[in-house]
């Protein structure tokens, strides 16, 4: 049973959410991508997608301050 509970904490954990949302960016990334070369070029829904990417880059820029605080000046 504490196998279990240890394994859901793991999935849970800060580094673990950090992977996450890196691994969902560099989807936007490639899916922002292919959406460029493609033509015609859905503006709205590029903008969509460019929007989605710059929260996940916020996350993840938060998410790693928690992880790995600034050191104070």
């Amino acid at each position: 049973m504490d196998t279990d509970l240890h394994s859901d904490l793991n999935l849970r954990s800060p580094q673990r959410q950090l992977i996450e949302l890196r691994m969902e960016h560099a989807d936007l990334d490639n899916l922002i991508d292919r959406a460029v070369e493609q033509a015609p070029v859905d503006d709205l829904s590029l903008r969509r997608l460019k929007k989605r990417r710059l929260m996940l880059r916020d996350r993840i820029a938060r998410r790693e301050a928690e992880i790995d605080p600034p050191e104070p000046a």
